[in-house]
């Protein structure tokens, strides 16, 4: 009895020191901007797909996936998969290195960030789940420099770009299983944060005064997401089926737009924007227990959300979609050996630019391995990712991605018998 409870104890504190380790780890390259990429320049910037480190190495998949080992914030009808005793946290972190190639030469930029902090916690049974946490929803990071000259050459000058922010969320959602194979549930978003945009136009001749134009967007609002899952076991067969959805809905905000050669009055503008329409559909097959595949589609319609009080096509927007495609393979779940039990994954993703003027899309490779830690419900998940966005033509983005996340589940809720 003495030595199971010393078993116990040292297997929590493993896992507070795992935990604290991790979040000091994030603080450290939390303090950087989570992007670099003069493609978040317009609108929201890059927007977050807020699926788990597991997920992020199977191509981003997620709308049909259901884990009783992952937190899938994507997918709020998934949390009744977890174990009906067990609490479980997942905190990951990222670092990444870019480079962008364009006429004027290629430039690299490092950046990290901390990407999400969730919990997931059983209420009733099988049957209702809750699970919370902090999230991105987009980023905006990019100094872009030209220089130049007026039609007839005759004045040269230098035009800046440069751009800082980011749009964060904490969510809360509840999941239901209606019956042994359908379950349904809904988020519920609090989204907050300044996206900050400067354009300095600069003359080389002193005799002319320089123009900066300042634009300052601060977001305090809501939305809600809504999820279905369909799900059966045929012998060693599982299936999943899953949906979500958001309704197209105001975004509460603050505009600033200031253009000016001397001290001038800042207008400030409320309203005018709204967050698109988005629908998705996926679909996991898992045989054994062992070899799992996953197909996810995602749809935001852009064109027809407000956006700086005019529809997105007006601004240069169009609707946008994600394909995402994902392989995870188990040796053997039942096996005693450490390699038995290692999660190895791979996967693809093609995602739309919804800025119009960008015509190549977004590519994704991914491959990644989920290493269990003996005696704890734990999991330390690792990601690579690779991506490519751009034109030879114009500008050319290459960027590799490293995220490390610890999905932690412990035996909260387990009744001892007297």
């Amino acid at each position: 009895m003495l030595k199971d409870k010393r078993q116990k104890m040292n297997i929590k504190l493993r896992t507070i020191f795992l935990l604290v380790w991790m979040l000091a780890f994030s603080i450290a390259v939390g303090a950087q901007n989570l992007t670099s990429s003069p493609y978040s320049r317009y609108a929201y910037g890059d927007l977050n797909e807020n699926v788990p480190t597991a997920y992020r190495a199977m191509g981003g998949v997620g709308f049909g996936m259901r884990n009783n080992r992952a937190i899938n914030p994507a997918q709020p009808a998934s949390y009744t998969s977890c174990d009906s005793m067990t609490f479980m946290m997942d905190v990951a972190a990222s670092a990444s290195w870019s480079r962008y190639q364009d006429a004027t030469g290629q430039r690299n930029k490092a950046n990290g960030s901390l990407e999400y902090v969730t919990i997931q916690i059983p209420l009733w049974k099988k049957w209702i789940a809750l699970s919370a946490g902090l999230l991105p929803y987009s980023s905006v990071g990019y100094k872009i420099s030209l220089d130049d000259a007026t039609s007839g050459g005759e004045y040269a000058y230098n035009v800046e770009f440069e751009g800082t922010g980011n749009i964060s969320e904490v969510y809360a959602g509840l999941s239901f299983n209606l019956f042994n194979w359908v379950a349904v549930g809904a988020n519920f978003y609090y989204m907050w944060g300044d996206l900050d945009r400067n354009r300095t136009l600069m003359f080389y001749d002193t005799g002319l005064t320089p123009t900066i134009q300042i634009e300052w967007l601060s977001v305090s609002s809501v939305r809600f997401r809504y999820g279905a899952q369909f799900f059966h076991t045929w012998g060693k067969h599982d299936v999943v089926v899953g949906a979500t959805f958001e309704n197209k809905c105001k975004l509460n905000s603050e505009y600033v737009l200031v253009e000016t050669q001397t001290e001038d009055s800042i207008p400030i503008y409320k309203g005018g924007w709204q967050l698109p329409m988005m629908w998705g559909l996926g679909c996991s097959y898992t045989y054994d227990k062992r070899l799992t595949i996953a197909f996810d589609y995602e749809r935001q319609h852009m064109s027809s959300m407000l956006f700086n009080g005019l529809e997105g096509h007006y601004s240069g927007l169009r609707d946008a979609s994600r394909y995402a495609f994902g392989v995870e393979y188990r040796h053997n779940p039942l096996g005693r050996r450490y390699v038995d039990q290692m999660r190895w994954r791979m996967g693809l993703g093609i995602k739309d630019e919804y800025l119009a003027s960008v015509g190549a899309p977004k590519y994704t490779a991914s491959i990644g391995i989920g290493f269990p830690l003996p005696n704890i419900g734990t999991m330390v998940n690792t990601t690579v990712e690779y991506s490519h966005r751009g034109k030879r033509s114009g500008l050319e983005e290459h960027s590799l991605r490293f995220t490390l996340g610890v999905a932690i589940a412990e035996t909260w809720f387990f009744k001892r018998k007297l």
